[in-house]
């Protein structure tokens, strides 16, 4: 049997209400100050006389709220040769580029001196900011013209991190390059050396202080596991910038555009690398269920299974491992996949559905107060495919601030054994209308039953 088509599947992107990137995800991105810190080290030789060169073009950045000139939140940042022009983290500055009329930027340098910041630039995908200050570097860190130009390095390297951690002052960390991550979806260096909360933006140099990129995260359930912006996305940024000034092109206040603009080419290159192979199929149960493990995506299994329990239940989650941040309030750009396979001998078939219908009820969240998405529009269905029938849920939510971006939820529950019953669950996140219909589709064919 052909799959049956919902009745959302033809519901027009118009008919739902529009008010208008890669941090790994269990990284720390906010620059948020903690309550406690841990003590720094002691720098080398080798990092005294780096630090020694380059603090005088070593910025902090804050956020303040308008009203009040009260701080926000703080990062950290760096002059660009003898220019006026600071390289920092976009997350940094996220506030000042989607509320531009309620957050306003200063920095800070390392002998107190205090300015306006204004906002030139932003690279979401790569979370890179370009911001103009009221003085200028003393040409310390020089960014080449080209990628090309870039020092090269090596497994093992050391390199050293600058920034004000914790706003407890300015500092510099030491610690090894250890190569790509090649789990985030854009390219990051790790880092084997500390980055604590506020260092976000400040510089990652090499010992002979060539720029090896931009501190922009840690990992929070691990020791001494970083990540760093590489240099070449800085490069190209600034040359964008640059090439915007000598034109005497007017810059924006308000980022929200053309933060949409990336968000929207950034899903467009997610979904076509989701789907430029057929999707793995895993034997769950009776069932045949899709799955896609890769560099960006990884799959977890996990069982309830006890003596005492009058159910079993075992699950596949598969989660994209990065997600473009946005704001502090938002990551998107992402894709999760969960199956939930339920089995039960001492239940009889009625309590066994009811538990089953209040598992799938649940599924369903979200309302309109959401300052960031329209309420669910959801369309729910009994569907089949080639091989099985199922009850299906399908939720759209609209961005209120990013035209043309989504959220879609599907949620499917298998209705062919009484006492047995395959839940799954796709989550996309951030993606276009068609792209999201693009995906549900082929995620509802690929379920299917389990050879005999």
């Amino acid at each position: 049997m052909k799959l049956k088509c919902f009745a959302l599947l033809l519901l027009c992107a118009s008919n739902l209400a529009i008010a208008h990137p890669a941090t790994p995800l269990a990284a720390a991105v906010a620059p948020e100050i903690p309550a406690e810190s841990l003590p720094l080290a002691l720098p080398s030789s080798a990092a005294q006389k780096l630090y020694a060169s380059a603090k005088n073009d070593l910025l902090q950045v804050r956020v303040l709220l308008k009203n009040g000139r009260t701080q926000s939140s703080v990062g950290s940042g760096f002059l660009i040769g003898s220019s006026d022009l600071v390289v920092t983290n976009y997350h940094v500055m996220s506030q000042i580029a989607l509320e531009p009329d309620i957050y306003v930027g200063e920095f800070v340098d390392t002998n107190g001196q205090r300015g306006s910041v204004e906002l030139l630039a932003v690279d979401v995908l790569h979370d890179l900011a370009v911001v103009r200050v009221s003085r200028k570097g003393t040409g310390f860190f020089q960014v080449p013209a080209q990628v090309a130009q870039l020092a090269p390095l090596n497994q093992g390297q050391y390199l050293y991190s600058l920034g004000n951690p914790l706003d407890l002052g300015f500092a510099i960390s030491e610690g090894a390059y250890n190569g790509i991550i090649g789990r985030a979806f854009y390219d990051q260096f790790m880092f084997t050396g500390p980055i604590n909360s506020g260092m976000s933006g400040g510089p990652n140099v090499t010992v002979d202080g060539k720029i090896a990129g931009v501190n922009v995260a840690k990992r929070t359930d691990g020791e001494l596991v970083s990540f760093l912006v590489p240099a070449r996305f800085v490069v190209e940024l600034l040359n964008k910038v640059n090439a915007k000034l000598a034109q005497q092109k007017k810059t924006s206040k308000d980022f929200n555009a053309e933060v949409g603009q990336q968000l929207i080419a950034h899903q467009n290159v997610m979904i076509d690398k989701l789907l430029e192979s057929p999707l793995a199929q895993k034997a769950l149960g009776p069932y045949q269920v899709p799955v896609r493990e890769s560099e960006q995506v990884r799959c977890w299994g996990r069982s309830n299974a006890k003596p005492e329990s009058p159910y079993t239940v075992d699950q596949i989650n598969c989660q994209m491992e990065s997600a473009i941040f946005v704001s502090g309030q938002l990551q998107t750009g992402n894709v999760a996949i969960q199956h939930r396979f339920t089995q039960s001998k001492e239940l009889d078939s009625l309590r066994f559905s009811h538990m089953i219908s209040n598992n799938f009820k649940n599924q369903i969240r979200g309302g309109n107060k959401d300052q960031r998405l329209t309420g669910p529009a959801c369309t729910e269905e009994f569907v089949a495919n080639q091989s099985l029938s199922m009850r299906a849920v399908i939720c759209v939510r609209a961005y209120r601030k990013f035209a043309g971006l989504y959220d879609f939820a599907l949620f499917t529950a298998t209705t062919d054994h009484a006492l047995k019953s395959l839940q799954s669950r796709l989550d996309t996140r951030g993606v276009s209308y068609e792209n999201g219909m693009r995906v549900s589709r082929l995620f509802l064919a690929s379920i299917a039953k389990g050879s005999k």
